[in-house]
Order: structure tokens, then C-alpha cells, then sequence
């Protein structure tokens, strides 16, 4: 069986499915590289937009060449993350970036919100690059090396409208229903899913928070430091003292600023990364319930012989075949996502105490150092002097 055929509506054989996300001996030999670059503004009668230059390079068979260059915006993006989810329910789809930054921060379309953009959809393409089953999925690969009227084609190729709302009508009511037997480990699962999503979002409010608090005590640095150089001019006596501590200032103004890039882009985005993963972790445990309540309705009617008995046990294998395959894909793809969330965070971690150890180490020179040079005596013997 081809390795891109699970899918919701089709019943796929619980070996086929394992051997689609056994995980182990994954090769090291990286075969896909991917950069999103040069953002481009696009302006219509009807919309504006921006689209971004994604060139992949490959040593893969199945690539007609080991190169390709395209343009693609943000709604396509979407659509590829869609059908991901489509072909592989229970896999966890690496999160887009959100249509819209939150109100406040920066306007739509600035320079700063389209490179944050174009980070957050270059990681994208490469952790599903990474994943040792989304990467060759064929809308990926037709994502990647089709023109845009080539992929605007693929895109009408889908099922139709009213088979969308057929299977749309199914969740629904598979949803409603409910489960009514989870399995041990998908409750102990959902569980961490619940107590991470709560934990990742404060983390996520109080950095963003922290970030805010430093910017405008960088603002206010930036005026403090000339307030010293002016009142010089009127203070003959002080003017070395006031200098110094103007220079003091914007030494650490500046280091302050290196503080807050580093901030920006190292643990900023790995942690709103992951408040978005906890909210594809969700829906992954949904679709995963969805296809479980409709085996559990089925038999139900079964037992109450609602339908022909026949029919009813033929649906049912099928039904068991696709929860067990779905359960398979979540349990693999579980160890791996959490295997990579904890490397993630704790570098991010990691990488932000380094760089506050080196901004107050900065600091503390910058102001002994001035200390030093005002009393001409080493810190020492000024410390022994005041006591």
C-alpha cells in the first residue's frame, strides 16, 4: 500500500499503518533541505498579499530534479496543512502561524510580522521535511515543485462539496456521541495535553509580558543616558562623573537591546510554537475520539440490531481496523513529538540563561569599571575605605 493512502475514509490494515509509523532506525542522512525566503507584496484590485520564494533541494528519486524553486502564500500553506490532516488524522501536524498577529503588537504586513512570518513558515516546511512520514506525503511533494496554475489545478482535484459535508456531518455527529471507553493511555495522554497547554500559554503571557516590560526600559535608557551629557554643560566639577555614568548607560542600553533580540528569537517563538502545538495536540485527540465513537456507535446498533446484522459486522471490521491504525500513528508519533518538545524547549531555555548571565556580566563591568576610574583605587580597597 502506498505510504500517503490512510485517510479517515480509508480502511487501511493495522500492519500497513504500523509499518507506516514504526519510527525506529530512522536514517541520519538528511535528503531534503528547504529555505522560505524573499517575501514579495502583491497588491490586486480585490486583495493584497504577500507571497514567499521556497526553494527545496533534494538527492530524492521521486523528484523529477534536485531542484525547484516556487511561490507560495499563506493560504496555500493552509491548504497543505489540511490535507496533512486529512491523510493522517492522528499525526501531529507541525501549527502554521496565525493569519493574524495579536492585535497591538505589530500592523499587518510591517517588515518585522512578514520576517516573523516567513521563520515561522520556514520551520513549518522543514519539521514535516523532518517527519519520517509527512515528508512523503504527495501533496507535500506537489507543494514543493508545482507551479502555482499547477497546484491551483490540484487544488479543484479535491473531493467534492457535498462529500466534504457528508464526512463533515459524520465528525459532528461522532463528536456528539462521545466515547465511551477511552483507553488508559489516551486519558493519561489528554491529560498531559491539558496540564501543557495550560503551563505553555502562562509561560507564553509572561514572556511576552517580560519582553514588553524590557522594551520600554530600554526606551526609557535611550533618553536617560544624553540627560547626563546635558546637565554636564552647567556642573563644571561633575563633568567626568556625569560622562562617565552617560557611557555606562548606553553600554548597557545597548546590551539591553542585544538582550531582547536574543529573547525574540530564541525563546519567544519556541514557546508560542508549542501554546500552537498543545492546540494541534487537541484536535489530533479529537479526530482520534471521532473515529473511535463511530466504531463504538456501530456497535451499539449492532447490539440493538438497528441495521442488517451483516452488513453492521462487515462495517465494524472495518471500523476496528481504522481506530487501531489511528491509535498505532498517535502512540508513535506521541514519543517522537515529546522526544523533540523537551530538546526544544530545554535549549530555548538553556540558549536565555546564557544570554542574561552575559548581558548582567556586561553590566557589572561597565559599572565597576566606573567606579574604578572614579576613585582611582581597586574595588577592593574602595569597599575596605567605606567600611
Amino acid at each position: 500500500m502506498d505510504i500517503n493512502s490512510f485517510s479517515p475514509m480509508m480502511p487501511t490494515s493495522p500492519l500497513s499503518m504500523i509499518n507506516q509509523v514504526k519510527f525506529e532506525d530512522e536514517p541520519d542522512l538528511k535528503d531534503l533541505f528547504i529555505t522560505v525566503d524573499e517575501p514579495e507584496s502583491h497588491v490586486t484590485t480585490i486583495e493584497t498579499f504577500i507571497t514567499y520564494r521556497i526553494i527545496t533541494k533534494t538527492t530524492r528519486g521521486e523528484f523529477d530534479s534536485s531542484e525547484f524553486e516556487v511561490r507560495r502564500r499563506y493560504q496555500d500553506f493552509i491548504w497543505l496543512k489540511g490535507k496533512l490532516e486529512e491523510a493522517h488524522p492522528t499525526l501531529i501536524i507541525p501549527p502554521l502561524p496565525e493569519k493574524f498577529i495579536v492585535k497591538g503588537m505589530v500592523e499587518r504586513f510591517n517588515d518585522d510580522f512578514i520576517e516573523t512570518r516567513r521563520k515561522a513558515l520556514h520551520k513549518f516546511l522543514n519539521r514535516i521535511a523532518d517527519h519520517p512520514t509527512l515528508t512523503f506525503n504527495e501533496d507535500f511533494k506537489i507543494f514543493l515543485t508545482a507551479q502555482a496554475w499547477e497546484l491551483s489545478s490540484h487544488k479543484k482535484q479535491g473531493p467534492g462539496l457535498l462529500s466534504r459535508m457528508g464526512q463533515t456531518v459524520r465528525a459532528v455527529a461522532s463528536s456528539m456521541r462521545g466515547v465511551k471507553s477511552r483507553p488508559e493511555e489516551f486519558m493519561e495522554m489528554n491529560s498531559f495535553i491539558e496540564t501543557f497547554s495550560q503551563k505553555i500559554n502562562l509561560i507564553d503571557k509572561i514572556s511576552q509580558r517580560i519582553y514588553k516590560e524590557e522594551r520600554d526600559y530600554y526606551d526609557e535608557m535611550k533618553e536617560y543616558g544624553p540627560v547626563h551629557i546635558l546637565w554636564s554643560a552647567s556642573e563644571e566639577d561633575l563633568v567626568d562623573t556625569l560622562k562617565g555614568v552617560a557611557s555606562c548607560i548606553d553600554k548597557c542600553c545597548k546590551a539591553t537591546e542585544k538582550q531582547m533580540a536574543g529573547l525574540s528569537e530564541t525563546l519567544l517563538p519556541v514557546v508560542h510554537e508549542y501554546v500552537l502545538y498543545s492546540e494541534i495536540l487537541m484536535g489530533v485527540m479529537k479526530r482520534r475520539d471521532q473515529i473511535q465513537a463511530e466504531l463504538d456507535s456501530k456497535v451499539e446498533a449492532l447490539s440493538y440490531k438497528k441495521a442488517d446484522p451483516d452488513l453492521l459486522t462487515e462495517e465494524i471490521g472495518k471500523l476496528e481496523d481504522k481506530v487501531e491504525c489511528a491509535n498505532n500513528a498517535l502512540k508513535a508519533d506521541w514519543d517522537r513529538w515529546k522526544q523533540n518538545m523537551q530538546n526544544d524547549i530545554k535549549s530555548a531555555f538553556t540558549d536565555m540563561a546564557e544570554e542574561n548571565i552575559h548581558y548582567y556580566e556586561q553590566c557589572l563591568a561597565t559599572w565597576e569599571s566606573f567606579l574604578s576610574s572614579q576613585t582611582n583605587l581597586p574595588l577592593e580597597e574602595t569597599s575596605e575605605d567605606k567600611s
